[in-house]
């Protein structure tokens, strides 16, 4: 749907040239009046249409009874009504034809059953009258390039200056604080978004919008919970093609943080390793919390992209260079001793006390003479091995003019990004340097995490970049899978999973001992012996399962011991016979599997165990399907992936096989869409050979 204008829906909510205000009061001090106050003092340049049939005017402004008395069309419509009111109010919004509204009523799904009912209703209403709806239960949004302060937040009591990071946060009080401690640290919202119950326009679908802005170099979100997977791994991918990070903030990191974040919002904030994942596959930067989160939007927003994570540090404190080098080299960074080149070009330059290594120690003699400071930020910027700069200083109230004056000139020069770390810094230089587009940290390892996320965002780029090719070529028809759910038995989820190129141990079914003794001899010895059945999906704990038969005998005593077995684990199995398997060799046990996650669908998991994997949690998500290169990049995840190289003796691992397979698994996931509830390839045996499962589980659903 579009305006009379031609502004689609969400323009019309984010740069709106009309706003009608629906329960306006004359009262700035209620929240029904604080969004006209804000709106007119903030300079708002389009029309303020108040709608409350209690005045004729408001101010200065003529105030109408309702919707269809107004004298013009409107974009956008702000609604501070009581909840039972609102879905009529959205419907009289279709009937004006007004294209987006916004709701800051509460009073909805987040105060229980009767407020669910009352959204549903309000989501019916919408759709039906062809509104698009933020909220309800927000506290709406800021467009401080346009001035539209369509907000009740006490945040638009101060300056709402503008500047390139647009800001959409699901909490409103929340996101207030980290709009303020924005504001405090000299950096513009371009944007402030508050979602609330995101009944009908979510997260993604806004910050969509507000990073397609040309005035927007950075997304940054504070996350409680997702309604809307593919439309944030759209975004996404988008952002990435477009050159511009999104940085997170995500809560519901442990079980009970997930708990607290889906009583609080209704939405599912799902397992933290598999987003964690798959924000590494679409190089979303994930901050810790608010403070890191603006340290890595102010480096993103200001720092061109390092093409490679060699760090190198100049500062009037060795202290402070050891405190980073340590913090960098911590986060896998390299912080390369400079060039003998390099250093014979600083050592005229630097006090003979100071130190040209890396990290660089100017001492502070630079207040004395400014280009010891300049001259080293250029000369170590130029040296081959580092890719970024921080540069530490401290205090310096008298010094904001020189050093401004010195941070200018780098900049003009340099051709590779630099950081400054100044701690306690004066407002004066905060501001100053932002002007200059120059990011401004606050301490010495909140400096190196942030040029982390700055270096890794790069990397992440890049190789989403060298991808699209293999990535675009991942496609696998989706597989003739039987009409039942629930498990499927062995033979016919490997001859599935041989489609998809999934490379599993030979094999073959047996329904008595005379079979397995004649598929034993086809395979050759040795074999493995495991039972076979619907009811039985993890072999090993009913003992179902006899490795390294060498001969016919052993064969026979196996194939009627697992019978035995079986029966006495659950009297009443099913039992389809004995799966007879070549005994496979590998020197790791290795894990592959695929689930279907309620928020983002199909993703494939990869990691080391074997029987330990729910021990050892050393696993990798990403979204399937996944290219080769991408599942080589799981590998180096892995906090155990130095055992994939090999140790005391043991020859390392096919890694590109493992891959492959990895690939393969993901593809086969990917195609078989939400017919597959999951998949187990547990062990994979990994040799310096091949990679090959010798155990599988699929499971289907309806």
């Amino acid at each position: 749907m579009k305006t009379s204008g031609s502004k689609t829906d969400l323009q019309a909510l984010l740069a709106p040239r009309s706003i009608a205000v629906l329960g306006a009061s004359s009262d700035p001090g209620k929240l029904n009046g604080r969004v006209l106050k804000y709106l007119r003092d903030k300079d708002y340049s389009g029309r303020i249409l108040p709608i409350n049939p209690k005045y004729t005017t408001i101010g200065d402004l003529p105030c109408y009874a309702d919707l269809a008395s107004l004298p013009e069309a409107v974009d956008l419509a702000i609604i501070a009504l009581p909840a039972r009111q609102v879905a009529g109010a959205i419907r009289e919004c279709g009937r004006a034809r007004i294209p987006a509204a916004i709701v800051f009523s509460s009073g909805f799904s987040e105060t229980g059953a009767e407020g669910r009912m009352l959204e549903a209703e309000l989501v019916r209403a919408a759709r039906e009258a062809g509104v698009r709806m933020l909220g309800p239960n927000n506290l709406g949004l800021i467009n401080a390039f346009e001035r539209v302060l369509a907000t009740f937040s006490q945040y638009a009591n101060g300056p709402t200056p503008a500047g390139p990071i647009g800001f959409v946060t699901q909490s409103g009080a929340f996101g207030t604080a980290i709009a303020a401690l924005a504001r405090q640290r000299g950096l513009g919202l371009g944007y402030f978004v508050n979602t609330g119950n995101e009944a009908d326009i979510s997260l993604a679908e806004v910050m969509a919008e507000v990073v397609a802005d040309e005035r927007i170099r950075v997304g940054a979100a504070y996350i409680e919970g997702f309604k809307d997977g593919p439309g944030l791994l759209a975004l996404a991918a988008t952002a990435l093609t477009m050159g511009k990070p999104l940085v997170l903030t995500k809560v519901g990191r442990s079980s009970a943080g997930a708990r607290a974040a889906a009583s609080h919002t209704g939405s599912l904030a799902g397992a933290d390793a598999v987003f964690d994942g798959i924000a590494r596959q679409f190089a979303m930067v994930r901050a810790r919390n608010e403070e890191h989160m603006l340290d890595l939007a102010d480096v993103l927003a200001h720092c061109t992209l390092p093409e490679g994570n060699g760090v190198g540090m100049i500062t009037q404190s060795g202290g402070a260079g050891v405190l980073m080098a340590d913090r960098a080299e911590e986060l896998g960074l390299s912080v390369p001793t400079l060039a003998e080149a390099t250093q014979d070009r600083l050592r005229p330059v630097i006090p003979a006390f100071g130190a040209t290594g890396n990290p660089v120690d100017v001492t502070a003699q630079f207040l004395a003479n400014p280009s010891i400071l300049r001259e080293s930020v250029i000369t170590v910027l130029e040296d081959p091995g580092v890719h970024v700069a921080v540069v530490w200083l401290q205090l310096m109230e008298t010094a904001v003019d020189m050093l401004v004056g010195i941070f200018e000139q780098v900049k003009a020069q340099a051709r590779k990004p630099f950081v400054v770390c100044w701690v306690a810094a004066p407002e004066a230089a905060l501001l100053a340097l932002r002007a200059c587009g120059i990011a401004v940290l606050r301490g010495a390892e909140p400096a190196i995490d942030a040029v982390a996320g700055l270096i890794r965002y790069a990397e992440a780029r890049r190789n989403w970049l060298a991808d699209a090719g293999e990535r675009a070529a991942l496609k696998l028809p989706a597989p003739a899978f039987a009409a039942a759910r629930g498990p499927v038995n062995s033979t016919e989820g490997a001859r599935l999973l041989a489609q998809a190129g999934v490379h599993l141990a030979p094999h073959e079914l047996a329904q008595s001992a005379d079979a397995a003794v004649a598929a034993a001899s086809r395979l050759g010895y040795p074999v493995a012996l495991k039972i076979e059945s619907p009811d039985i999906l993890h072999k090993t704990e009913a003992g179902g399962v006899r490795l390294n038969l060498v001969d016919a005998n052993a064969v026979r005593s196996a194939f009627a011991a697992l019978d035995a077995s079986a029966r006495s684990y659950k009297a009443d199995a099913r039992i389809d016979g004995v799966l007879v398997q070549a005994m496979s060799a590998g020197e790791v046990e290795f894990v592959i599997g695929l689930q279907r996650d309620p928020v983002f669908g199909i993703v494939v998991m990869a990691g080391l165990g074997g029987v330990l994997i729910e021990v050892l949690k050393d696993v990798a998500f990403r979204r399937a399907p996944v290219s080769v290169a991408e599942a080589l990049r799981m590998l180096d995840e892995l906090r155990g992936r130095a055992v994939l190289d090999g140790l005391r003796g043991k020859p390392p691992v096919h890694r590109a096989r493992l891959a492959q397979l990895i690939s393969a698994v993901s593809c086969f996931g990917a195609a078989a869409g939400e017919r597959l509830r999951e998949l187990d390839l547990n062990p994979v045996l990994l040799s310096r050979e091949d990679a090959v499962a010798v155990d599988w589980l699929m499971v289907l659903d309806d």
